[in-house]
């Protein structure tokens, strides 16, 4: 053995140095909610109150789709109202001419305004009443909001009958009524049922388009016919009959495309009869011929020739 004497066991290995962890980046979602001037007591509020509005909601929705009956179930919906889940707005839209406090009083008109205890259907039939109104839906929005879409019926003509002026819509019903000192520029239509016959008289005047906007009214006469008036004065008697009358007004209003039959002084213009026009003169226009000192009347035979004798 040299001289160097050699210890037992060696000599000991070199300690490795502790090797550092990689830190983990927070997630984008952690990020973002560091950026969120809250301290964590408030995150435990907001979490907490997400946490209860939830189960609202759910109690909402079960209370809703089972529609428990009785004391049970209306001790269930008034106790989710408590919770929060009470009706305190109303919001409505599609209305301009309805009233909106009428919407607003019929909508809180409830035995309960606790969500689930809101008849939705009764509101929406008592809307359905007013003729403003031609479609309605009522519906929830959570947690405490009644929401109500309108669809407005569109004035059509206004309606004389018995002395009363009344607005209504192109399929005849009664929005409103209306003062003579405010009419509005709209075709007045006259008679005992003209306003249930508004359809029928708006797909009549469809065959002459051209006479459109020269018209003023309409007077339905013995719930059979019409007599049309126009802005010059001029009032056409035609025959009864959808076809008949249809057919009538076309060639009227052919004949006027061909001899400017309105505005030249003419009363009245009868079609009743397929065969012939009778026309009616004013006094004061002497190029027909009609008895001296007043009005006359004449003929032009047959109505399809397009002039007038």
């Amino acid at each position: 053995m040299s001289a160097a004497t050699m210890k037992r066991g060696g000599s000991k290995p070199a300690r490795r140095a502790p090797s550092k962890k990689k830190a983990r980046k927070p997630s984008m979602l952690a990020r973002g909610f560091a950026t969120i001037p809250l301290s964590p007591r408030g995150w435990q509020r907001m979490v907490t109150a997400s946490i209860l509005t939830a189960g609202a909601a759910a109690l909402v929705a079960i209370a809703m789709f089972l529609g428990l009956p009785g004391y049970a179930g209306t001790a269930m919906a008034e106790a989710v109202g408590r919770a929060g889940f009470t009706v305190k707005r109303v919001e409505v839209t599609g209305i301009d001419r309805m009233e909106r406090l009428t919407v607003y009083a019929v909508a809180l008109d409830q035995d309960s305004r606790a969500m689930p205890l809101v008849d939705l259907e009764r509101v929406r039939s008592r809307l359905m009443q007013y003729g403003w109104i031609a479609d309605a839906r009522v519906s929830r929005r959570l947690p405490d909001t009644l929401v109500v879409d309108i669809v407005e019926r569109k004035p059509a003509a206004v309606w004389q009958h018995s002395g009363q002026l009344t607005l209504i819509d192109g399929q005849g019903v009664v929005l409103e009524p209306v003062a003579l000192n405010a009419m509005p520029d709209l075709p007045l239509v006259i008679g005992p049922d003209a306003n249930i016959q508004a359809t029928a008289l708006t797909a009549l005047t469809n065959h002459a388009p051209q006479l459109k906007p020269m018209l003023s009214g309409a007077t339905w006469i013995g719930n059979r016919r019409w007599d049309l008036r126009f802005q010059s004065g001029e009032v056409l008697a035609l025959p009864e009959g959808e076809d008949a009358a249809a057919q009538a007004l076309t060639k009227f209003a052919h004949m006027d495309g061909v001899d400017r039959l309105l505005g030249r002084g003419f009363v009245r213009f009868d079609m009743r009869d397929p065969a012939r026009m009778f026309v009616r003169v004013g006094k004061d226009r002497p190029s027909i011929d009609k008895p001296s000192g007043g009005e006359g009347e004449t003929t032009a035979t047959p109505a399809t020739q397009g002039g007038v004798a």
